[in-house]
């Protein structure tokens, strides 16, 4: 079954000289992890954003849609990036979530996909 491993962490985790130095720790971590899952046959996919600020949100309402700058959702928080796995079950799926390298505050959701 596959799952999507999607990574949310606070906007300002990364800021200034610490949060940079923090940053390319993270990205090491995140390389390591993804050669290894990769390797194994596990990761389909997966791939940082870039900040929330480049994003752009389609809202339909009433029969109209509307683009707005910026993530739809009001936080402090945003969508950094995502692992898809392959793996046989939640408890797998969640072993490998709790290997996902966060800053702190961070959050990892694992959602199934849909099997069409």
């Amino acid at each position: 079954m596959q799952y999507m491993i999607l990574i949310y962490e606070p906007e300002d985790a990364y800021a200034g000289d610490a949060g940079q130095a923090r940053l390319r720790e993270v990205v090491a971590k995140h390389m390591a992890l993804a050669g290894e899952l990769r390797a194994a046959g596990i990761q389909k996919d997966g791939a940082g954003l870039q900040g929330s600020e480049t994003a752009t949100t389609l809202v339909t309402q009433n029969g109209r849609q509307t683009l707005h700058d910026g993530p739809f959702a009001e936080t402090r928080e945003h969508l950094g990036g995502y692992y898809l796995i392959d793996v046989p079950n939640l408890d797998e799926a969640l072993k490998i979530a709790r290997r996902i390298p966060v800053a702190e505050g961070g959050k990892v959701e694992v959602r199934p996909t849909i099997e069409h």
